[in-house]
């Protein structure tokens, strides 16, 4: 592996602009190889989506993936780190993306820079593609809010952090994929990148509540009579299946309002986005089918559905 990757072009020569010249020790292809691992090993839901993408978008998403991956570790590893420590990672993980995307580039210490390795290629797929800087800005808020207490007290409080976390990845993954309707398609793409993060919210219900973490309105728990301990430890009530129930009919609904965004992104990236909403749909009818499922376990699909709603994506792309 690594002779073929020495033998293909570095980050200083590939196209791309000057966000491509990146740490000269690391090159473009061996960064790609990087990103590649990193999204393998931890996108559970997203690896067999992105597989079906044409080169060089995939490698594209890979690096797209492994940086919000990055910035998602630094800001929630189990390392001992203090909250202080965190917050400030991030403030330099901020200010690194800006130099990266503008071409201020120094070496520094790798013990130092946990991005030092996907650089070259996050560089590459965001000068490529003009990804907005703004959205990476708001990428680390949204991490900044995952280390304050989570206590939303509304929807709209819930809907603001979803946006940051998942809805804007949406519209970076478009940049990639290519799309047509401005502004009115990257709105849909926020609505399904909200979807997404709502049936991870369902999905994660019982682990998060066990870490101090209720993700779900203050006010809708309320308003249905379920307490924070009953999603720490149960039993389910049927307060707590008709809550579900509510929770599952507006994620739904954010699915059926983005469910034009297919057609108005490139053909080659379309099994791409279908899969990776059969996924996630996938999930969300599991636990339609079965809401208290979410106090006992962590919902998941087999290996065998997930392939399976790949080919059934490409077929349907053709």
């Amino acid at each position: 592996m690594s002779n073929a990757v020495e033998a293909l072009p570095n980050a200083a020569s590939a196209p791309g602009g000057a966000g491509t010249a990146v740490a000269a020790d690391v090159s473009l292809a061996a960064s790609r190889v990087r990103c590649a691992q990193i999204t393998r090993s931890q996108a559970r839901n997203f690896y067999y989506g992105l597989k079906l993408l044409p080169e060089p978008k995939r490698s594209d998403m890979f690096a797209l993936y492994a940086y919000m991956r990055l910035a998602d570790d630094i800001a929630d590893a189990d390392d001992g780190r203090s909250l202080r420590q965190r917050l400030d990672d991030l403030d330099a993980w901020q200010e690194r993306t800006r130099d990266v995307l503008a071409g201020r580039i120094s070496d520094v210490d790798p013990t130092t820079d946990p991005g030092r390795d996907i650089w070259p290629a996050f560089a590459d797929m965001a000068a490529r593609h003009a990804v907005p800087v703004e959205l990476f800005d708001e990428a680390v808020a949204g991490q900044r809010q995952d280390l304050e207490p989570v206590a939303f007290e509304t929807f709209d409080d819930l809907r603001t952090y979803c946006r940051r976390v998942a809805g804007i990845v949406g519209v970076a993954s478009i940049y990639v994929w290519g799309f047509e309707g401005g502004a009115e398609t990257e709105a849909l793409a926020v609505d399904r990148g909200i979807a997404f993060q709502l049936t991870n919210v369902l999905r994660d219900l019982r682990e998060d509540a066990r870490n101090g973490r209720c993700y779900l309105p203050r006010e809708e728990l309320a308003a249905h009579g379920v307490t924070e301990e009953e999603l720490r430890a149960g039993p389910a009530s049927p307060r707590f299946q008709e809550m579900m129930r509510f929770q599952i009919a507006r994620a739904e609904e954010y699915y059926q309002r983005s469910r034009e965004l297919e057609s108005r992104i490139a053909r080659d990236s379309r099994a791409t986005l279908s899969a990776i909403t059969a996924i996630y749909r996938g999930l969300l009818t599991k636990i339609a089918d079965q809401p208290d499922r979410v106090l006992r376990e962590r919902v998941s699909l087999s290996l065998m559905a997930k392939l399976r709603i790949g080919w059934k994506a490409c077929r349907a792309a053709r």
